[in-house]
């Protein structure tokens, strides 16, 4: 017997390892140290050369994990893979940020049914898509062939990220006070949240993945505009949190994903405070007002599970709201000022 004829094959993982190589050494800074293809990825923290100093005196390191959840069907059935690799950057970098870190690299894993060189090298290449909007480097990954836990066509794509901050630059949301303005930064689409939920209303509303909805006010097909990847915030974020070395104004930050704006943006606040946000405040994107149509789905249910148009929250002090929020802009960021911080008891208040 051999290992491919048992449901592996070491030839088109070696074939893999080389057609990735390219995209993997793209993402690179000064900072990576070794060559490709190491045991594990080698990654300086401070480096001393006048052109890239950059030394930190308390660093605190951040690390989170993330997958893209069941959105890999639908890329998967499309035949759309090159996207997926930045929805699972996004997932994790937008995480990061969130308390104020630097992402510094990225690791990926891919499981799959069998390893097709040329597909998974496009899934690859979405991830170092992904990684040079969050100018963070792709360090390594794992590519698992398991043809007897996935079914043929099938994959799981899962992503780790590790970032750094100063202690004292920490953003924990131990600052945000009453009166506090929380800014809104849209979302590109439904991200990478709620496609179970998505895939069923295209199930039982018969819907076609390859049509063109004039309800969806775009061009695309269905599964074009279900599949646009997730918005990556991370420069616009840390931008501004650099632009400030001495003063606080950002007080705390959310990434809407699973559990929409109530489940997230209290994750970051006190039990003494209420976030009030004007239902009205910013345009409801197409999309979710198809699926609410097609479901159907309550409102309830629609902002539990979906970000609605809303993927990344910051809750500044009044003097700095202009300020930040023309920064955003000129980031490419659309911005929307979504409410206020209220005294209360850890609740979000749509109104």
């Amino acid at each position: 017997m051999t290992y491919a004829e048992s449901g592996v094959d070491i030839d088109a993982g070696d074939q893999v390892v080389e057609q990735i190589k390219y995209h993997m050494r793209s993402t690179y800074g000064p900072r990576v140290l070794g060559g490709h293809g190491g045991f594990a990825g080698m990654f300086r923290l401070d480096y001393n050369e006048k052109l890239f100093q950059h030394n930190y005196r308390d660093p605190v390191l951040l690390g989170c994990t993330d997958s893209v959840g069941s959105k890999v069907h639908l890329a998967a059935q499309a035949g759309i893979v090159d996207t997926v690799g930045q929805d699972c950057v996004a997932m994790n970098v937008n995480d990061l940020i969130v308390q104020g870190a630097e992402p510094l690299f990225f690791l990926d894993y891919i499981g799959i049914h069998k390893v097709v060189p040329q597909q998974v090298a496009q899934i690859v290449k979405g991830v170092s898509d992904g990684c040079k909007l969050a100018g963070c480097a792709l360090l390594g990954g794992e590519t698992a062939e398991l043809a007897d836990m996935y079914k043929p066509g099938d994959f799981d794509l899962v992503g780790f990220a590790l970032g750094v901050c100063e202690r004292r630059r920490v953003v924990d949301g131990s600052r945000a006070v009453a009166g506090d303005v929380i800014l809104g930064l849209a979302s590109s689409g439904i991200h990478s949240n709620g496609y179970t939920l998505v895939r069923a209303v295209i199930k039982r509303a018969n819907l076609e993945l390859e049509k063109v909805y004039d309800e969806l006010d775009d061009t695309r097909t269905l599964c074009q505009v279900l599949l646009e990847p997730t918005r990556i915030y991370v420069k616009s974020v840390v931008s501004v949190l650099h632009r400030y070395r001495v003063k606080r104004p950002v007080q705390a930050m959310s990434h809407i994903t699973g559990g929409g704006l109530a489940g997230n943006v209290m994750r970051t606040l006190g039990s003494h405070l209420n976030a009030r946000i004007n239902r009205k405040s910013w345009p409801l994107p197409p999309v979710f007002t198809f699926l609410a149509q097609q479901g159907p789905i309550d409102d309830e249910q629609m902002f539990r599970v979906f970000n609605m148009g809303i993927g990344y929250v910051m809750i500044v002090r009044p003097h700095f709201v202009e300020s930040i929020r023309h920064q955003l802009q000129r980031s490419g960021e659309k911005v929307t000022v979504l409410g206020r911080v209220t005294k209360g008891t850890g609740r979000l208040q749509l109104v």
